[in-house]
């Protein structure tokens, strides 16, 4: 029996051998003759038989060895493609359509696993997963019970599975009727896992897989992974989840692709000592047994994604509050946190965002709690888990006594993020990687919408928007090593790619566009009706246009949302947009002349991407000495276009992409400019600081991209002794760090330090240096947000250009803190002073700061003292420092990668980091390889300063010889490095020459 199921052609030879056999025998009448001639038939009949079922025998024999064999190939991985010559392709087609051939012999020939996307054949609905979790050797292990619907008849079941030590499965019939097994396998090369069965599943019936399994907690923040803490001089550990994106299969066997969401019932058996946390309540739980183990058992979750699963077994402590419509809001962490009441801030703010997104998307949240979780260590800033979000210390613990305004606004915004994650990604949930910015790009802007709501006067969208998003990512995408933020993603190795800043900061600026373009009324109703069509399921970029077109179509607006935006998310990059009159004799000056083409940040002798075209909504208002007009929209859909506008004469100057809300740079004739720069420097509020911030940032990127000379943003920035608003002053100092790290080794260096000092050093005298220290009031919340912002960046830029006062008063500080043992320093320039005073001040200083990093608790003090060692221009100290971070557990795991960094920035320490970072790449890229942002973080962060020749050349050789498996984030260090290097062969004379003039005597 088992022989014929697994061998179709052995039975169909074995009916037939039967058959005759029973002819060769019927019974005749017994003559001698007749006896003889029965006999010899019988002998030769019997004989024949013999040596066909031996024939046969050989055949099956053959066959299962061959199969095995391919079996065997892939468990090691799978070394080639013998036997699977079916197996290639995409895996979308490898589902209902491609799995089955008709023959269940051909197994060998389909082998589904070989893809890298899930066969589709079957779906979960359900998963009961039970887990005992044992801290004292941090192992853990589990049973699982999936409940499957087969959707086409297959006999593979194939799920992922990873770093898991499965023992043998078993799949039951609906009836509970055991299924047998012809085999079942790990597939390490796509970490899954196989169960080849005897029999097909049958379309439409429910089954079930039982797997038991073992595996360890690891130790590098992915799947279930440990961490600890030091409380009173004891070492306590705890264990806690990070899945996304493609990391619940190293905890448990399941269907890891974000499509097949299911339902989860999970309990956790641990010692009595530990709390365990789970997306829901705990339903049941059990006394401690004779063994003081508790096993709780967490109600069933609604239908989610295997990676918003989560757990955490911990010995913390928490706070909590509840909203009005009964969710409990619980805050855990270390217990020294909550008794300091560190965790009250998030605690109060996430109470108040629940309301604001149940009322701006007119969709309550759906679970009936929701946990806060601080950890000493995790690989992101924070996890949106459905109902346990897991968060960083640093991130979510606020000590309001020496935390800064923009520490605090940091956290803020983190938590804001993460609570918009419970709509954007939990309960609507992109189909696949491509799509992720839908949930991030959501995500990340409204951070600066619900931060408004919170605190109104921050004036985050409209402002800070400008300079923290769209200013930066326009930075990357301006690249040609950019991509669109819709990318195609097939194998897993793909996926860690897309979680970048493209997705996250490009996603929104391009939805802030798009609700700019809306309007605020239509734009909400498009996201309820959005929310409300695919929540508990999964939705792509078309669901998201087709309710956003629908919402315009209701108020009778004739736009395709889809067909703008595939612009927009398709393509790489961004257009930069150029007005200028149009001063021809045959039209009036009411026209303008606009074109489009593809912007590459640093320049490039040759434009590649010359096809490149979009949809762009272009805002633009003309103006003069003493007003400017109502902005009209103009829509630009091809590379050269003449519109309409109001009246312009001589002095009449242009402005486009009125406060920033397109996606997209502007330039002008250099005759506009020049009216520009008057007006900014005449009376710069008829420009709104928006558009202000705006100049400043594509005066400097265009210029560096060769679109405009040098001088131009040079002298726009003139003005800035008389600005008065935070916002573009922060444009300007991003603009001078951006040429500080090209041109600090220069010879030249001091024109251009001197020429910084002198745009800030009256603004600078006028604000001062904060009165209020610590303890004067300690609610940071009261504080003027903008005047704080603006005096902090003014005493930066001061500080970092050589500021003789501003140095004198930092170190100042430093004395007075160590002869008094008080730290005095005003919160929210303490990183400034701490830096600088370790700049200037000798070895003991550095000790100082050494030492109270290592006793102070509050978690947003750590950080910066650490970056103020990175400050040092004593190289030993440097190195040291260095040396301490990778091979110690002095400096904690997640801050290693922002010594490097820090170190790089200090040009005492650029050729230390560099080295440091070649030298140990082995060991940082196993560490992190894998977890998403920090090796391209890392990158990035160590390049972006090289600017000559020869460390142009030691990059093209580090990525020849080791940089395989980095991702995308070489190829633009590569290209980011390149173009430093042109920049300083094409520009930086003409610079220079700009400096040495008299700038009243200069244009351009």
């Amino acid at each position: 029996m088992g022989l014929n199921d697994s061998s179709p052609g052995a039975m169909r030879n074995g009916r037939g051998l039967t058959d005759q056999w029973a002819e060769s025998v019927v019974v005749r009448p017994r003559t001698t003759e007749r006896h003889i001639t029965v006999h010899k038939r019988l002998v030769l009949g019997f004989a024949l038989s013999i040596i066909t079922l031996i024939i046969v025998t050989a055949v099956a024999v053959a066959l299962s060895l061959r199969f095995d064999d391919c079996g065997g190939r892939d468990r090691s991985g799978g070394r080639g493609e013998t036997g699977s010559r079916g197996s290639g392709g995409s895996g979308r087609l490898n589902g209902s359509r491609g799995e089955r051939t008709g023959e269940r012999g051909d197994e060998e020939v389909v082998q589904p696993w070989k893809n890298s996307r899930l066969p589709g054949s079957v779906r979960p609905r359900h998963y009961d997963l039970r887990l005992a979790v044992y801290m004292d050797n941090f192992t853990f292990s589990g049973e699982v019970s999936v409940e499957l619907e087969c959707v086409n008849a297959t006999r593979f079941i194939v799920l992922h599975a990873d770093r898991l030590e499965v023992r043998r499965p078993q799949p039951n019939r609906p009836g509970g009727g055991v299924m047998r097994i012809h085999r079942h396998f790990p597939y390490p090369a796509n970490q899954m896992y196989v169960v080849v069965l005897h029999r097909e599943l049958k379309p439409m019936r429910v089954y079930r897989l039982n797997v038991s399994f073992d595996a360890a907690i690891e130790d590098e923040l992915l799947g279930f992974f440990r961490s600890s803490y030091t409380l009173q001089r004891e070492r306590r550990y705890l264990a806690v989840t990070q899945f996304s994106p493609i990391h619940a299969r190293k905890a448990f066997p399941c269907f890891d692709e974000p499509i097949y969401k299911a339902t989860f019932s999970l309990s956790l058996r641990h010692d009595q000592q530990y709390t365990s946390l789970s997306n829901m309540p705990v339903e049941s739980g059990s006394p401690a047994d004779e063994d003081g183990w508790v096993t709780n058992r967490f109600a069933r979750t609604p239908r989610m994604s295997t990676y918003y699963l989560a757990w955490a077994v911990c010995n913390f402590t928490y706070r909590e509050t509840q909203t009005s419509g009964g969710v409990t809001i619980r805050l855990y962490a270390r217990p020294d946190a909550i008794a300091s009441g560190a965790g009250d801030y998030a605690l109060h703010i996430t109470k108040r965002l629940l309301g604001f997104y149940e009322d701006y998307f007119k969709v309550q949240y759906s679970l009936p709690k929701l946990d806060l979780l601080a950890v000493p260590k995790h690989p992101y800033a924070a996890m949106e888990n459905w109902g346990l979000s897991v968060f960083q210390e640093q991130k979510i613990l606020l000590d309001a006594e020496v935390s800064s305004s923009s520490y605090q606004m940091e956290l803020t915004m983190v938590v804001v993020h993460e609570i918009c994650h419970q709509w954007f990604g939990d309960l609507v949930t992109p189909v696949w990687w491509e799509d992720v910015w839908l949930k991030e790009g959501f995500a990340h802007f409204f951070e600066y919408v619900g931060t408004d709501f919170l605190f109104p006067k921050w004036n985050m969208e409209k402002q800070r928007f400008l300079t923290d998003v769209l200013h930066e990512v326009m930075l990357l995408d301006g690249l040609s090593s950019s991509h669109p933020i819709s990318q195609e993603v097939e194998q897993a190795t793909d996926i860690d790619r897309v979680f970048d800043w493209i997705a996250y900061k490009k996603g929104a600026a391009l939805i802030r566009m798009l609700a700019n373009v809306m309007g605020q009324t239509l734009f909400q109703k498009g996201l309820n009706d959005y929310l409300l069509s695919h929540m508990y399921s999964n939705a792509a970029r078309d669901d998201l246009w087709s309710k956003l077109t629908q919402a315009m179509h209701s108020e009778g607006r004739d736009i395709d949302i889809g067909e703008m935006m595939d612009r927009w998310t398709l393509q790489m990059g961004y257009p930069v947009v150029t007005i200028s009159k149009n001063q021809s004799e045959q039209l009036p000056t009411r026209y303008i002349t606009v074109t489009q083409e593809h912007f590459l940040t640093i320049g490039a002798e040759t434009r590649i991407f010359e096809n490149l075209q979009w949809q762009v909504p272009l805002t633009v208002a003309v103006g003069n000495a003493s007003t400017v007009s109502t902005e009209s929209l103009l829509w630009i859909n091809n590379r050269t276009e003449t519109h309409k506008v109001g009246q312009m004469d001589d002095s009449t100057w242009l402005l486009g992409n009125i406060n920033q809300t397109g996606y997209f740079r502007v330039n002008y004739d250099l005759q506009n400019w020049k009216l520009l720069i008057q007006q900014l420097h005449s009376n710069p509020q008829i420009i709104s600081v928006g558009n202000r911030a705006g100049l400043i940032d594509d005066a400097f990127n265009l210029a560096r991209a060769g679109y405009l000379p040098q001088g131009i943003p040079l002298q726009l920035i003139g003005y800035l002794p008389e600005e008065t608003s935070f916002l573009p002053w922060h444009a300007a100092s991003r603009a001078l760090y951006q040429l500080d790290k090209l041109l600090d080794r220069t010879d030249d260096y001091r024109l251009f330090s001197d020429y910084v000092l002198k745009q800030v050093a009256s603004r600078y005298h006028q604000m001062g240096w904060p009165t209020n220290g610590p303890g004067t009031d300690g609610n940071i919340l009261k504080a003027s947000y903008q005047t704080e912002e603006l005096q902090r960046e003014l005493i930066m830029l001061a500080c970092s250009f050589g500021n003789k006062q501003c140095h004198r008063q930092a170190v100042a500080y430093i004395s007075d803190w160590i002869s008094s043992n008080k730290n005095r320093i005003p919160p929210n320039i303490r990183d400034i002073v701490y830096c600088t005073g370790v700049s200037l001040m000798d070895e003991d200083v550095w000790e100082f700061i050494w030492m109270k990093f290592h006793s102070t608790s509050a978690v947003s003090e750590k950080k910066i003292l650490l970056e103020a060692l990175t400050c040092s221009d004593n190289t030993f100290l440097l190195n040291r420092l260095l040396n301490l971070s990778l091979s110690s557990d002095l400096v904690p795991e997640q801050d290693v990668i922002d010594v490097i960094i820090h170190v790089g920035r200090n040009p005492q320490g650029r050729n230390l980091a560099w080295k440091y970072f070649r030298d140990k790449w082995d060991i940082l890229n196993a560490r992190y390889g894998e977890a998403l942002f920090m090796n391209s973080k890392l990158i990035g962060g160590v390049t972006e300063f090289l600017n000559t020749e020869r460390e142009l050349n030691e990059l093209k050789e580090f990525i020849q010889s080791s940089g395989v498996g980095a991702g995308p984030a070489l190829p633009r260090a590569l290209e980011i490095v390149e173009g430093n290097v042109r920049w300083h062969r094409l520009h930086r004379r003409h610079f220079y020459q700009w400096l040495r003039k008299p700038p009243s005597s200069t244009f351009g």
